[in-house]
């Protein structure tokens, strides 16, 4: 090599060196941020009776994301050598469970997760041995909801504790440092760091999700720890993993968790809003079907007689695309915004119906689970509807009856074309077909009208359907 091009080689090992020394001083130094937080983190140990299930004790938290009753597997057996207890009752045991929590006042408040203590007989709470030595107290569950996952304990302690501030939730950036502080695996006082890695994530795990994720490593036993940011700010409350995965790891944001938690601490019922209505996000198909410039917005299936939406005049097959002017992009947006607001306060609910806009405004009731109810009936194949790929046949007399369809409406769906747009759309045998784009249909012939003045020339039809009692929108594209 000549003298020239070894001389650049080593100003190229100098620049590289250079700039990843540069990159290291970028880094942060969590060091400081762990020692100040770190204390006011807790260790949550809960024991609870239950039958000897042959094996031993389960981290309750380890089976977050097993399918459910998969524990009772166990319980079909008897002792470890496979007896059971005289009379055929199994002996008493402890099952345990794990988590973790954090103090939020200097008096002994601590929030955690709901799954975390749920049908818990003792609370156990331990505190960091760097604040008084590993104090371990009995705690007493305050109060906990179950729909946002989230529980409030109390210790009673003579001296002043430790104890995080709520940050908001809704400044986090993605791309932005985070730092978990929890207990996985029992490994107590374990700290991880990463960054923010999306918001407003819906795993499905409940009504109200509106997650963090992150790629701080999050494992069974943190649920419950804080999630922070770098001004040592609680940001969310790590709840959830995908077991398959790694560096995926959920978190409630703060902005969500600090209202119930309040709300739990000061006595307070947890009351939401409701309307009364079931919804489903707007596809595309959907979105050309109601002639929609874009999929935004949550379209509702059917309005509950009696509820504040059928009061105020809202219908189904409008799309409510703002709560007090506030853009609802899909279903889960919707089901928040009105869940944040106080039973008999009102909402401006801003519907797309028949091609343009207008404003209704709801009393809001207090929300209560829906119940499905109906069962869908089974017949013969009397017509076909090619263009979509259906085989329908209008109801009997006591199918109607058991479905509760009025009238004679309503075209049951004997069998779909796999190969064809129905399918595609998700119907299936046994739906029933009450109306196609908001025009009740009575026969084959009704239906087939629609789909071809009208659906052809928009490029989708758009069904409401009933499955298993309740009532939904299907949007089925078409070709021209």
């Amino acid at each position: 090599m000549s003298m020239k091009k070894c001389l650049a080689a080593l100003l190229a090992v100098a620049f590289l060196g250079t700039a990843s020394l540069g990159l290291a001083a970028d880094l942060p130094d969590f060091s400081e941020l762990a020692a100040k937080c770190g204390p006011a983190v807790v260790n949550i140990g809960t024991e609870r009776k239950a039958s000897a299930a042959g094996a031993e004790d389960f981290f309750g938290e380890m089976f977050r994301n097993m399918p459910p009753g998969f524990e009772k597997f166990f319980d079909q057996f008897g002792d470890r050598k496979g007896r059971k207890a005289p009379g055929g009752k199994r002996p008493q045991r402890k099952q345990k469970s794990l988590g973790s929590g954090f103090l939020v006042s200097a008096d002994g408040y601590i929030v955690t997760n709901n799954h975390v203590v749920a049908e818990a007989d003792v609370i156990n709470v331990t505190l960091d041995e760097r604040n008084g030595k590993g104090q371990h107290f009995k705690a007493t569950l305050i109060g906990s909801d179950e729909e946002t996952d989230l529980a409030l304990l109390k210790v009673e302690s003579k001296n002043p504790l430790p104890y995080l501030v709520f940050g908001n939730s809704d400044d986090l950036k993605v791309g932005e440092w985070l730092l978990a502080i929890g207990n996985p695996f029992g490994l107590d006082h374990t700290v991880t760091a990463g960054i923010l890695s999306a918001k407003g994530r819906n795993i499905r795990s409940g009504p109200f999700d509106n997650f963090l994720q992150t790629d701080a490593s999050i494992n069974p036993g943190n649920s419950g720890g804080p999630l922070l940011n770098m001004q040592g700010q609680v940001v969310g409350i790590n709840t959830a993993i995908i077991a398959s995965g790694q560096g995926i790891g959920f978190a409630i944001p703060s902005n969500m968790a600090a209202k119930i938690i309040d709300q739990i601490k000061n006595g307070k019922k947890i009351s939401r809003g409701w309307i009364g209505v079931t919804i489903q996000d707007v596809d595309e198909n959907s979105a050309k079907a109601l002639g929609l410039k874009e999929p935004a917005g949550a379209l509702v299936g059917s309005v509950m007689e009696n509820e504040p939406a059928a009061k105020a005049g809202v219908q189904d097959g409008d799309v409510i695309i703002a709560v007090d002017k506030k853009n609802i992009d899909d279903s889960a947006a919707l089901l928040r915004a009105i869940a944040d607001k106080a039973p008999g306060s009102t909402a401006v609910l801003t519907v797309w119906r028949d091609g343009k806009t207008q404003e209704i405004t709801v009393t809001l009731g207090e929300r209560k689970s829906p119940q499905a109810m109906g069962k869908d009936g089974s017949g013969q194949k009397q017509q076909d509807e090619s263009l979509l790929g259906l085989s329908v046949r209008p109801l009997k007399k006591e199918e109607r009856k058991e479905l509760k369809i009025a009238k004679d409406e309503g075209l049951l769906i004997v069998s779909v074309d796999p190969e064809k747009p129905a399918a595609e759309a998700d119907l299936q045998p046994g739906d029933v077909i009450l109306k196609a784009n908001q025009v009740p249909v009575h026969s084959a012939a009704d239906l087939s009208k629609i789909v071809k003045e009208v659906g052809v020339q928009r490029g989708a039809v758009m069904l409401q359907i009933q499955r298993h009692g309740d009532t939904y929108f299907r949007a089925v594209p078409i070709g021209k």
